[in-house]
């Protein structure tokens, strides 16, 4: 079976983690800290705030803004449900711009139609590994005064216009849950260049205490472990050979599946670079075979898939009874109907990748 995704755990990630566990010390300690240096000085900003997960980060990174009950959060429906879940948690109202055709991401320019006097921050998701536009969207921001928190869980590495994303916006948001370009198992981060927002995530993140059983806000408990940094910070060593090769399997599906009818591989922006958390093609109604029916074939034939996403968050069960159901996104609706994504990750070999696109070359 060729699997959609496979973390790659070498022999330093496994001296690592007994490393820590010879010592004792397995809550967050000395290796959260070094974790939180080094990602950090990888994103290109001054501070990284370690917690157990991406939605940790999202929630915690709203809370920091001070996004409270009647605040608006402008974000994309085409993304996993904690992009605007992290709204609903503070008590705000997430509201949903539509994306663009070509890159899956939220539309800059949809993102005016839906501002208002409640506006206060606007979430970019950089989807499957590639930047949003962001220099419309923080015109945008900066015109109306919103906050930007970028949604980076899929992304990490990335680039716009020579940028990582994480260090664009005023706080960054990251996963490391094992599906991603690195891992710590369950993780996530928060980046920022701004002092007092840091400081308060600390205070965040851990029941809001100043020292020990002292608190001065209300906190949570969203720490990372240092079992899971000593992961964290071996993998990062590796991120950059690992993003290489997701390039480069992109390339070897792109020359083998671009101009089959009905199929569309993925847009690369310009001035972006794109690190391929996930392959996503376009199955449309040209295709010889439906969507469901190719995937059934690829696995008849051992290769996994996945659809992300099935449904546009605003179409899903929680959001429609909270009447969202009824708003119109054609182009993150369409997107569910046709987005398929096939193997992308760095164990892929060369032959792997050419079996790949051989079967769907004999379904045309």
């Amino acid at each position: 079976m060729i699997h959609i995704a496979k973390p790659i755990m070498g022999n330093e990630e496994k001296r690592a983690v007994m490393d820590v566990l010879s010592s004792g010390n397995l809550a967050q300690g000395e290796k959260v800290e070094k974790f939180e240096k080094e990602f950090a000085r990888f994103i290109g900003v001054k501070h990284c705030i370690a917690v157990n997960s991406g939605t940790a980060a999202l929630h915690l990174a709203l809370l920091a803004l001070g996004i409270k009950s009647g605040d608006e959060v402008i974000t994309t429906s085409f993304s996993f449900i904690a992009s605007a879940n992290c709204a609903l948690f503070c008590g705000a109202c997430p509201v949903f711009s539509d994306i663009d055709p070509r890159t899956f991401n939220i539309s800059p320019y949809d993102i005016k139609n839906k501002i208002t006097k409640k506006s206060k921050c606007i979430i970019p998701v950089h989807l499957y590994g590639q930047p949003a536009d962001m220099s419309p969207i923080i015109e945008v921001a900066n015109k109306h005064d919103l906050f930007i928190v970028e949604d980076c869980a899929q992304a990490h590495g990335a680039e716009y216009k020579n940028k990582k994303v994480g260090s664009i916006g005023d706080l960054g948001c990251f996963s490391f849950y094992p599906t991603k370009n690195m891992t710590t198992g369950e993780g996530g981060a928060i980046t920022t260049g701004i002092d007092e927002l840091s400081e308060k995530l600390r205070l965040l993140r851990n029941h809001g205490q100043t020292k020990w059983h002292c608190s001065s806000i209300l906190g949570f408990n969203f720490r990372m472990t240092d079992i899971a940094a000593a992961l964290g910070i071996e993998q990062l060593k590796k991120l950059k050979r690992f993003n290489r090769k997701r390039i480069s399997n992109a390339k070897v599906l792109t020359k083998n599946l671009s101009g089959i009818d009905g199929l569309i591989t993925p847009f690369i922006s310009p001035n972006v670079t794109h690190v391929f958390n996930n392959y996503t093609i376009r199955v449309t109604n040209r295709f010889k075979l439906s969507r469901e029916s190719l995937i059934k074939k690829l696995l008849n034939n051992g290769i996994e898939t996945r659809i992300y996403y099935t449904s546009p968050i605003h179409m899903q069960s929680l959001y429609v009874k909270l009447g969202y159901g009824k708003i119109s996104l054609p182009e993150a609706n369409k997107a569910s109907n046709e987005v398929l994504s096939l193997p992308i990750h760095p164990s892929l070999t060369r032959s792997d990748l050419s079996y790949i696109a051989e079967k769907i070359n004999s379904f045309k």
